[in-house]
């Protein structure tokens, strides 16, 4: 469970928590460095923040739980220090483009004004993503890692009706009433027209580079991307770790030289080589994020309600449609489900979004398919869906009948968590580790 606050929680609402590390004459602890692997820390001010973190997300209180944190921590340095020598990489552009979600998401807390950001932190935007961008790649480099150590592990279903048996019977949770409620998401795209608007801009912009101007401060005033406050600048990348659109631009230049307007998946640029050494290469870039009108909305709508009625004529199944068109990652994939953190398609009402349970409730029975609904992403940006009603099953106690997903879930996270752990005791000794003897009584190195 200490994992999820460690990899699954938004880190940049722990990175807002204000430090522990003050003066002793205070009686606060001064930060210090409390493990090392390899050339990676862990500082007490990082185990305090997590701590904290985890138990404002819910997690009990526990004797040990500082140390179940630690120890995840430690597992997490180990994992990157282990991805550098295993050659596990994780780009750049990944790295910005999680950076710029995030950003987004905390914006949507603020009414989306930087503004109000500012004078509530006393921090800019940027400035929170350069503190944090290391921790950022730090995280998605664990993600990976994990993923690798445990892409093959599976569970049974013995194994899940064992793994339940073991749970006492008073220890069984209740579940409060869950729903379970798929969608259709059409973006919107921006219309030629206003992509032809943009690419003039960008040649505009390009001539100004070309006649002198510094492509770093034309980035800063132009580019629409999370590197225009540090010029465009795109650092040391390796072939295949961008954009294929964006790294055959880049490549076909020479030093110095700089593109013309090309699109790719993020939006239109222009990009200036900087170097070339053998199969790396650095550049930076402007880019402009073209934005659909309401007439690009309207069509969406109108193709998502051709679709709407198609399913009712009983052609197609929903969760069919949603496989092959949803154009939303993180639910398209398995039907179109909303799914709750563990990954659950039946979601307890308490932790369903508020727009999608009241649109149940106000206008939706089981079994019923919305009108066409406007709604913004968690990435910022608006866009179309049909919400599919699929059940409501009422508060029971966990059983086996009603809860497999759920108890499968739980089976299949602790078997990986089994193996992370095999995992640690065999590669801890291929790095240099560690803890601090405050720390000892943890047995984490045993």
């Amino acid at each position: 469970m200490i994992l999820k606050y460690l990899i699954s929680a938004l880190l940049v609402l722990a990175c807002l928590v204000p430090s522990v590390a003050q003066d002793e004459d205070a009686g606060v602890i001064v930060d210090e460095i409390i493990a090392k692997v390899d050339n990676y820390i862990v500082l007490k001010s990082e185990l305090e923040k997590t701590y904290l973190n985890a138990l404002s997300q819910g997690t009990p209180s526990a004797p040990d739980l500082k140390c179940r944190i630690l120890a995840q921590l430690i597992s997490g340095k180990l994992m990157v220090a282990k991805a550098e020598i295993d050659s596990v990489i994780v780009s750049d552009l990944e790295v910005e483009n999680n950076l710029d979600r995030r950003m987004q998401m905390i914006l949507s807390q603020y009414g989306g004004t930087e503004e109000q950001f500012e004078e509530f932190y006393g921090k800019s935007i940027e400035e929170l993503q350069s503190e944090i961008r290391e921790q950022i790649k730090e995280q998605l480099i664990v993600q990976k890692m994990q993923q690798n150590i445990t892409a093959d592990v599976s569970v049974t279903p013995a194994e899940v009706r064992k793994f339940f048996s073991r749970i006492p019977s008073d220890s069984l949770p209740y579940f409060s009433t869950e729903v379970e409620v798929s969608q259709i998401v059409n973006v919107p795209k921006a219309n030629e027209g206003v992509k032809a608007e943009l690419r003039k801009k960008l040649i505009d912009i390009r001539s100004k580079a070309i006649a002198g101007e510094s492509f770093e401060e034309l980035a800063k005033e132009y580019s629409e991307g999370p590197s225009a406050p540090n010029g465009g600048a795109l650092g040391w990348a390796s072939r295949g770790m961008m954009a294929p659109g964006f790294e055959a631009a880049a490549l076909s230049l020479k030093p110095g030289e700089i593109s013309e307007p090309f699109e790719t998946e993020f939006g239109l640029h222009i990009v200036q080589l900087i170097d070339k050494r053998g199969n790396e290469y650095n550049s930076r870039h402007i880019i402009l994020i073209p934005q659909p009108t309401e007439e690009d909305f309207e069509r969406a709508a109108h193709e998502l309600d051709s679709i709407r009625t198609t399913i009712l004529e009983d052609t197609l199944t929903f969760e069919k449609v949603a496989k092959e068109i949803s154009e939303d990652k993180l639910t398209a994939g398995g039907g179109g489900f909303i799914t709750d953190e563990q990954g659950n398609t039946r979601v307890s009402v308490d932790q369903m979004d508020p727009v999608v349970y009241f649109t149940l409730t106000d206008s939706l029975n089981v079994g019923e398919i919305s009108a066409p609904l406007r709604f913004r992403m968690d990435d910022g940006k608006d866009a179309m869906r049909i919400l599919f009603y699929k059940s409501r099953i009422q508060p029971h106690q966990a059983n086996l009948n009603d809860d497999w997903q759920k108890i499968q879930r739980a089976a299949l996270e602790e078997k990986k968590n089994r193996m992370i752990n095999t995992w640690f005791n065999k590669a801890r000794g291929d790095v240099f580790i560690s803890i601090d003897e405050e720390y000892e009584n943890c047995g984490i190195i045993n």
